[in-house]
């Protein structure tokens, strides 16, 4: 993981944290991090997210759930720590004085996942691309990770890994918003990867993805908020061609107490003529009751 996602990652902690979020949402962002790429030390010391998550271990403010994720995240932190600096010892050159005209082999460089995505952005989902989804104690909230995974990763080129934190972030924040596992908080989800699988919403994926659009934001939105800018124009398109015709001339009624209503019986009737058919057939007359509202026409 990059100082950047990490630094995100420990941000948002410390803010579910400070907002005295539920239990639930608070270790599924350390459940992430555990299943995501361990950072390196230089990393870990930029960030510092070694000293803030190394001290819920011991909090006895926060919830004992909390205390073992961030326990199980410093240990694995450590590790990979630990096993990188045996690898570069191990992997030392021993000089000889006897000379040689050979270069050495390049060691392969470890694969990351925090590289861009190598694949085809528009085809990508979680079947593809793999991810640890298995973040949350609730089938329920694991499918919805899911599922803005795939609304998330469409046309974007970020690191199974980044997009993930993402889709944690989001769904967390529609659990705390909706009050938990409800049918608000389901149909959000959906609406929300809905509107991002919309292929002319990029700017919505954009802003998501760069964190202009906040998580807890992003949750709130409106279904006209969500829509794409080519939605929007066709929306003000269609009111201002409604709002055109609405402001047609109609042809003014008449009253006639001549026609009888076949309804109610009453005698009080407006009526228009239109020339429905060719010019040389009679006018068709269209009646509206004026006490029950009936309407009907002859010719």
């Amino acid at each position: 993981m990059d100082q950047k996602k990490l630094k995100e990652q420990i941000d948002s902690l410390k803010l579910s944290l400070q907002k005295k979020e539920p239990p639930s949402t608070i270790v599924a962002i350390l459940k992430a991090l555990e299943k995501a790429d361990s950072p390196s030390e230089d990393v870990l010391r930029a960030t510092k997210a070694g000293q803030h998550i190394g001290k819920l271990r011991h909090d006895s403010s926060v919830a004992e759930e909390i205390r073992a994720a961030a326990k199980k995240v410093v240990d694995k932190w450590k590790q990979a720590v630990q096993s990188k600096k045996h690898k570069s010892g191990a992997a030392a050159p021993t000089r000889t004085s006897t000379p040689s005209n050979t270069a050495s082999p390049v060691p392969p460089s470890t694969p990351s996942s925090n590289k861009p995505y190598a694949g085809d952005i528009e085809k990508r989902n979680h079947k593809i691309d793999h991810p640890k989804i298995d973040i949350t104690d609730s089938s329920v909230r694991n499918n919805c990770i899911i599922v803005m995974y795939n609304g998330i990763c469409y046309q974007n080129p970020d690191s199974v890994e980044t997009v993930l934190a993402k889709a944690v972030e989001v769904e967390a924040a529609a659990y705390k918003h909706f009050g938990g596992d409800n049918t608000e908080y389901r149909a959000k989800m959906r609406s929300l990867f809905q509107n991002l699988k919309v292929k002319s919403n990029t700017e919505l994926r954009r802003k998501v993805r760069s964190g202009d659009i906040t998580p807890a934001h992003f949750v709130k939105m409106t279904s006209d908020e969500l829509k794409s800018q080519e939605h929007k124009e066709r929306d003000k398109a269609l009111e201002q061609e409604n709002l055109n015709n609405a402001q047609v001339p109609q042809p003014e009624k008449s009253i006639s107490d001549a026609l009888q209503c076949g309804k109610c019986g009453q005698k009080k009737v407006s009526y228009t003529q239109a020339q429905t058919r060719s010019a040389d057939e009679p006018m068709t007359t269209f009646c509206e009751c004026l006490n029950c509202g009936n309407r009907w026409k002859f010719s």
